[in-house]
């Protein structure tokens, strides 16, 4: 028997492991995939990368490793954050508590022992005190149920399933589903390749423009010259990211022209600051408006064709409750003549045929379908695994209505199960990189204490997982992020309860709340010796 086995092993599960062998504990990753990578080995869609500046989407528990690795943009592609992780698992010789090409079918908590029985796709069925989720809160991809998709004779990709080798659509015509981050990030280089391209579009989204640059070597010398400080400054915000040269007042208590000289100063600048111009943006629906307008009229002066740019502005939903993207040349790609928009909630989609798709009496004669239609977030990945804790409860009978954790850490009547960056978690709405280290520095802080005070397992309460969902859904109602149907709350799957799954109280209020916990002595959780 071991210690610990940690299902995944993409950012979380590669520091996951490296913290547990630190500390003493014998550990397991088990990957299906056939490299490292998590996300970033999935994802290999052209355009894929990250949103978050390279400087912050990094580790820090390592100040060699900080100074030693050199990003080359400011927003680092797919291929170089894989190579990054590839660097950070063979420096710290991880791989060989690794096995790839192996799938978790079950974990089984036996309670006359407090252990868990992990099987896998090989056969193998492993024992462990602990086992920890660091499956992704987005890796569990989505294609629509479409009439006819079976009968397409073309190729179709999903952007989070993308193939290892180049695919090629030069001279083709391509449908592209989905204008998401992913949608928004690919459409514009397929563009440049195809044919023709035809971008289906359900809903129309909120875009600010990238910037992104070569890194210069000032600003990396900035951020090199003062790592921990600049790092220890990113914990006390909201989004775990360091935003320099914000206004720091409500976009209501400036003038018109002054919020507009801001909302400029943004844009230029790009990224997703652009959220955090004025300190109300995501609580204040008024001074959302302002910023929601902004944006749009910015698509009206890019887009050249002016029916196409209404379709292309989003409404119906304030600026932030689903995800803003950022882009590279997203809404000038709609001014080529080899692009066109088709609107959905004109006409929806009959079926899809054997040379492409038709829309009432309009075919579309196509050669390639790519789905950027993203995922079934935070519970998918777990819920592909036969999850059973105490009595043989499933955790999908568990969050039949809905997900429900404490401190997104574990869920009751499943000791020592550990699940990361997810669900009343802050990830998705920060840096998921100090999220993952932050998570995964309380959990082996967790086992080290259990090891040290001879406990056997721990679980959450009952009462202290209600209350944490409570204050998830009181605090996500306080702000504009819950007034839409998106991946946030479940809405893109036919049938999933509509519960909203992450932590909007942000990066600084969540570490203190789990800070508090342990200073408590892990306040809301039961630990027994048997």
């Amino acid at each position: 028997m071991i210690d610990v086995v940690i299902v995944g092993a993409g950012f979380a599960g590669l520091y996951m492991l490296y913290r547990l062998r630190q500390s003493g504990f014998s550990a397991k990753t088990i990957e299906v995939a056939d490299g490292i990578g998590g996300v970033w080995h999935w994802n290999r869609y052209p355009g894929a990368r990250c949103d978050i500046e390279a400087m912050q989407y990094s580790y820090s528990f390592s100040e060699e490793l900080q100074q030693e690795w050199k990003w080359s943009e400011i927003f680092p592609t797919q291929p170089e954050i894989l190579r990054y992780l590839n660097y950070v698992a063979d420096k710290f010789d991880l791989r060989k508590n690794i096995e790839l090409e192996t799938q978790v079918n079950a974990a089984i908590f036996d309670e006359t022992h407090s252990r868990w029985e992990i099987q896998t796709s090989r056969g193998d069925r492993i024992l462990a005190k602990f086992c920890v989720m660091a499956t992704g809160c987005l890796s569990a991809s989505r294609i629509p149920s479409i009439n006819g998709l079976e009968t397409f004779k073309g190729h179709y990709y999903h952007t989070g399933r993308w193939p290892q080798a180049d695919v090629n659509f030069s001279g083709r015509r391509v449908a592209v589903f989905g204008t998401g981050s992913s949608g928004v990030q690919i459409i514009p280089i397929i563009a440049k390749q195809a044919k023709h391209l035809f971008v289906f579009q359900r809903t129309a989204t909120f875009t600010v423009p990238a910037r992104n640059k070569p890194l210069e070597p000032e600003y990396e010398q900035w951020w090199k010259s003062n790592y921990a400080e600049h790092r220890k400054q990113m914990l006390e915000t909201i989004t775990g990211c360091l935003a320099l040269d914000m206004k720091n007042c409500s976009a209501m208590s400036v003038t018109p022209d002054e919020r507009l000289q801001e909302y400029e100063k943004q844009w230029q600048k790009g990224s997703l600051n652009f959220l955090g111009s004025f300190t109300d943006l995501v609580f204040n629906q008024e001074a959302n408006d302002t910023a929601a307008e902004f944006l749009r009229n910015k698509i009206r002066e890019i887009v050249e064709d002016p029916t196409v740019a209404e379709k292309l502005i989003p409404c119906g939903f304030p600026l932030g409750a689903k995800r803003l993207s950022l882009d590279t040349n997203y809404f000038e790609t709609f001014n080529h003549d080899n692009v066109t928009l088709v609107d959905l909630q004109q006409a929806p989609i009959d079926e899809i045929t054997p040379t492409g798709i038709r829309i009432g009496n309009k075919n579309y004669e196509l050669d390639d379908i790519v789905f950027a239609t993203g995922f079934d977030a935070f519970t998918g990945a777990l819920f592909k695994i036969d999850i059973r804790g105490r009595a043989g409860k499933t955790l999908r009978d568990k969050w039949a209505d809905g997900p429900c954790t404490y401190l997104g850490l574990m869920t009751s009547d499943f000791p020592n199960l550990f699940i990361m960056t997810g669900l009343g978690s802050p990830t998705v709405f920060a840096n998921a990189a100090l999220c993952i280290e932050q998570n995964i520095d309380w959990i082996t802080d967790c086992l080290v204490y259990l090891r040290t005070n001879h406990y056997e397992t721990i679980e959450p309460n009952i009462e202290a997982e209600n209350d944490w969902g409570k204050h998830v859904n009181a605090v996500a109602n306080f702000i504009l992020f819950s007034k839409a149907d998106s991946w946030f709350n479940g809405a893109n799957i036919e049938g999933k309860p509509k519960v909203f799954m992450p932590y909007v109280g942000g990066v600084n209020n969540y570490r203190k709340k789990c800070q508090d916990v342990v200073a408590n002595g892990y306040q809301g959780f039961i630990l027994a010796t048997q």
